[in-house]
């Protein structure tokens, strides 16, 4: 049995897609270790005195549309009176004890495949700062960050896995960096490989950020890191920008990366690409052209 909490604060004013991005994000936890989701309960912070409640109801629609999409049940729930609204799930999974995947089980030459783009953390304040029209980012991001991770885990899970991690908070160097101390080993990363979502380099470059680059960044600098390629301010900055509802990093022998990356588009999920690899050396993170 797998058990975890997660709640957001809303990355967006939309009620109805915040409600489903939050309860993605949520599921990924149990997805990320290999399981299968099967129930859900609601944990809702609410200030019922400020907003109307029919926004609350809109953000449990969008949360329990997609517990049901990932197929499990919605059993309940529980609510806060607070200064701010919150939404998140606290998600019952299971897993064989012998498949459960951690983010430690990485081995030198093993490929690493993520699976949705990053930059969604500063295209969120983009929005909020009128640089970005929420038109934009409804029609061209919104959709991936609110996709569930069961399709590409499902898939990694008919290869040999070795380890996986969902990238979320501490951005992508950062949830690259656990998989480089879990397995005490040197990961490559290939800038030019990343996927980025639309519009994110531009509002790097257009001065945004967001509250998490910086302690992203020196959280990350406190270890190995060795940047062997000629990167702008804005190309920097998407190495530390925070994801919300971000894809999964997945570990698997370099063999059969291409043939996981096939069925993993199969399935739906056209973004997933490689973006480097696992190497003997000591614990830290090489980022290459």
């Amino acid at each position: 049995m797998i058990n975890t909490v997660d709640f957001i604060t809303p990355p967006v004013d939309d009620p109805y897609w915040f409600g489903q991005i939050s309860a993605a994000n949520s599921i990924s936890d149990v997805y990320s270790m290999g399981g299968r989701p099967v129930t859900a309960l609601n944990v809702v912070m609410f200030p019922s005195k400020l907003l109307d409640m029919g926004l609350l109801r809109d953000i449990l629609c969008g949360g329990h549309d997609k517990v049901v999409e990932a197929g499990a049940c919605l059993v309940g729930g529980h609510t806060v009176d607070d200064e701010e609204p919150k939404y998140g799930l606290c998600v019952n999974g299971v897993v064989h004890p012998d498949r459960v995947i951690t983010n430690a089980g990485a081995k030198p030459g093993d490929a690493l495949i993520l699976t949705k783009p990053i930059g969604s953390g500063v295209l969120f304040n983009a929005v909020r700062s009128k640089k970005l029209s929420f038109k934009d980012l409804e029609r061209d991001v919104l959709p991936q960050l609110a996709a569930l991770n069961g399709p590409a885990m499902e898939a990694a899970l008919q290869f040999d896995l070795h380890a996986c991690t969902d990238v979320t908070g501490f951005g992508i160097l950062g949830h690259l960096l656990e998989v480089a101390n879990g397995c005490d080993a040197k990961v490559i990363v290939n800038f030019r490989q990343l996927p980025f979502y639309p519009y994110a380099m531009d509002m790097y470059k257009k001065g945004e950020s967001t509250g998490s680059n910086k302690a992203n960044r020196l959280m990350v600098n406190k270890h190995s890191l060795e940047v062997h390629v000629s990167l702008n301010q804005a190309e920097e900055e998407l190495l530390y920008d925070p994801q919300t509802s971000g894809g999964l990093i997945i570990a698997v022998p370099g063999a059969e990366a291409d043939e996981l990356i096939k069925i993993i588009h199969n399935s739906g999920v056209s973004t997933a690409v490689k973006i480097g690899e696992i190497v003997d050396g000591a614990a830290g993170i090489i980022v290459e052209a």
